[in-house]
C-alpha cells in the first residue's frame, strides 16, 4: 500500500458506508453536511493506516480485523471530548444543597448506604472528578452521618478513560476549581516547568472506570441515585435521545435524579422524569 500524498475526497457511495456504520455502532447522526468534517478527520487514519483511499479504508472497517480495533480511533474523529472542571456550576450547587440532603434525610444514603453516582459519557474526567470533589465535601462537612459515595465513569472511547484514569491535567485546566479544593485534592508536578498537575490519590481512588456503548441494549447499573449525561445527546437524534433516556431510567431508583447539558431537555420526549431545576430531572 502506498498511502496517501494529500488530500483525499470521498465519494457518495463511501459516504453512506461510513455514516450508517457510524449511526449504527456509535448512535451518532451524520448528515450530507458532515461530510467535508468526517473527510478531513479521517484523513490522518488513511496515513496512518498506510492507505490510498476511502473505499480501501471502508473495505478495512467493514473487515473482521478492523472492525473492532478502528472503530476506537474513529470514536475519537468525530466526537468532541469538551468538557471541564465545575462547567455549569449550577449543578454542583444543586447536586450538594439540594439532593444529597433530600436523599440523606429520606434514608437512601446514610451508614452502609453510599450515594450511588453515574457520570456517562464521562470523557478525560474532569466531571466526575469534579462530583467527587464536591460529595467528599459534603462528606467532611457532614461526619457524624456516615455519608459515603460511589461514582462510576463511563466512555465509549479507551483513550479519554486512560486520561481520566491518570487523573493528570495542564495546570491551566483546573482554574474553574476553587482555590481550597486544589489546596485538598490537586497534586502539582515537583517539576514545575512541566505545568502539570494530578487529581490526590484519595480523590483517584473514587472513581470507577469502564468502556461503555450507549447503543449497548442494556447497562451494567441498577438502582442509581444521580446520573450526570451531559452534553452527549447533542449528537444523537430524539429517537435515539429517548432510547438512551428511557434505559438511563431503568438503571435508577425512584426518585433519583439526572443531570443533563444546559442547552438540552427532555421537552417532547415519553419519558419517567418530572422537571426538577433547570437541566436537572427526578425519576418518577
Amino acid at each position: 500500500m502506498a498511502g496517501i500524498t494529500g488530500s483525499v475526497k470521498m465519494d457518495d457511495d463511501t459516504f453512506q458506508s461510513l455514516s450508517g456504520f457510524i449511526e449504527k455502532e456509535l448512535g451518532i447522526k451524520m448528515p450530507l453536511a458532515k461530510r467535508a468534517l468526517l473527510e478531513s478527520r479521517l484523513q490522518k487514519r488513511l496515513r496512518a493506516l498506510g492507505l490510498s483511499g476511502f473505499g480501501e479504508y471502508t473495505d478495512f472497517v467493514f473487515s473482521p480485523a478492523g472492525a473492532d480495533g478502528e472503530l476506537i480511533h474513529m470514536i475519537d474523529l468525530v466526537t468532541t471530548n469538551k468538557t471541564d472542571f465545575f462547567r455549569e456550576p449550577f449543578h454542583f450547587e444543586f447536586l450538594s444543597n439540594t439532593v444529597v440532603p433530600e436523599l440523606v434525610n429520606s434514608g437512601r444514603a446514610g451508614p452502609g448506604s453510599p450515594l450511588t453516582v453515574w457520570s456517562a459519557g464521562c470523557s478525560t474526567g474532569e466531571e466526575p472528578y469534579t462530583i467527587a470533589m464536591t460529595l467528599s465535601e459534603f462528606a467532611h462537612a457532614n461526619l457524624g452521618i456516615g455519608f459515603d459515595f460511589r461514582i462510576s465513569c463511563t466512555d465509549i472511547s479507551t483513550r479519554v478513560l486512560s486520561m481520566a484514569h491518570k487523573g493528570i491535567y495542564k495546570e491551566e485546566r483546573i482554574e474553574p476549581v476553587p482555590m481550597d479544593f486544589r489546596k485538598k485534592y490537586v497534586l502539582r508536578s515537583k517539576d514545575s516547568s512541566k505545568g502539570l498537575v494530578r487529581m490526590s490519590p484519595a480523590l483517584r481512588s473514587r472513581l470507577h472506570l469502564q468502556r461503555l456503548n450507549f447503543m449497548d441494549s442494556e447497562f451494567p447499573f441498577r438502582s442509581l441515585d444521580v446520573i450526570f449525561c451531559r452534553n452527549v445527546i447533542i449528537y444523537f437524534d430524539k429517537k435515539t435521545q429517548e432510547r438512551l433516556f428511557r434505559k438511563f431510567a431503568q438503571c435508577m431508583r425512584a426518585g433519583g435524579y439526572l443531570f443533563i447539558g444546559h442547552s438540552e431537555t427532555l421537552s417532547g420526549l415519553d419519558l419517567p422524569f418530572e422537571k426538577a431545576a433547570t437541566s436537572v430531572y427526578r425519576k418518577v
